[in-house]
């Protein structure tokens, strides 16, 4: 149960800075496309501030502690903040996407953890976290086609 602790925590940190860096993207997003892609940030980062909620209290649920200070999640972290600066829609959903596979590999990796250990509602909450973003990457990507 300790490493799927720890993993979780990670995955928390990871979570809670993409929440960050998406709220700053809605911020400062320029351009041609900025109401659609700024509302479409909103709708990204309310969705990761519920995960980070579901996450601290499975942790919790499990017995943990999850962490809750930014720097304890900028130690942890695998995700890049955003500098605080104008940005067009190019460089942010490929950056996004980036973010989301580096969350996606997080979660099947807690889940194949869990499964080795028998933490089934660790895994069938990571079941649900991997569809979500393998649909999101994917609608992300098909909105960079020409």
């Amino acid at each position: 149960m300790e490493n799927i602790l720890k993993d979780l925590n990670t995955f928390l940190s990871d979570l809670n800075v993409f929440y960050r860096k998406l709220q700053n993207y809605h911020w400062n997003i320029k351009g041609k496309d900025f109401f659609v892609i700024h509302a479409k940030l909103e709708e990204y980062y309310d969705e990761i501030n519920e995960q980070v909620d579901e996450v601290a209290e499975h942790i919790l649920a499990l017995g943990g502690e999850p962490l809750g200070t930014l720097r304890e999640y900028l130690n942890e972290t695998k995700i890049i903040e955003a500098e605080n600066k104008k940005v067009d829609s190019c460089l942010v959903i490929n950056e996004i996407i980036k973010d989301y596979s580096t969350l996606l590999q997080d979660a099947i990796s807690i889940k194949k953890l869990a499964e080795t250990e028998g933490e089934y509602k660790t895994s069938a909450l990571m079941d649900t976290i991997i569809e979500d973003y393998t649909k999101k990457i994917w609608m992300l990507k098909q909105s960079m086609e020409k």
